[in-house]
C-alpha cells in the first residue's frame, strides 16, 4: 500500500480492509468480477452511511464528515516506541 511496504504508513487504510474482509465477507471467493464488485460497492456503502464508528463519536462517517466542529475523541493515543537494533 506505501512506497516502501510498512504498513503503519498506511494504518487508516489497512484497518478498512480488514474491517470489509471480516465483516463484510470480502475474504470469501466470488464467481465473477461483477459480484465482487458489486458487493464492494454495498459493502463501501454500508460502511460510510450505516454503520457508526466509535472513533467518529458513533457517527457514520458521512455523517461526521457533515458535523461542524470537533468530535469527541473516543479512542487512546497510541504510544510507539522505538527500540534500537543491536
Amino acid at each position: 500500500m506505501t512506497k516502501n511496504g510498512d504498513p503503519y504508513e498506511n494504518a487508516i487504510a489497512e484497518r478498512i480492509n480488514g474491517i470489509l474482509k471480516t465483516e463484510f465477507d470480502l475474504s470469501s471467493t466470488f464467481r465473477s468480477y461483477d459480484a465482487v464488485n458489486q458487493k464492494v460497492v454495498e459493502s463501501i456503502a454500508v460502511y460510510n452511511e450505516l454503520r457508526p464508528h466509535a472513533s467518529c463519536d458513533y457517527l457514520t462517517p458521512t455523517q461526521a464528515h457533515f458535523r461542524e466542529g470537533e468530535l469527541t475523541k473516543r479512542w487512546k493515543p497510541y504510544v510507539f516506541i522505538k527500540e534500537e537494533i543491536t
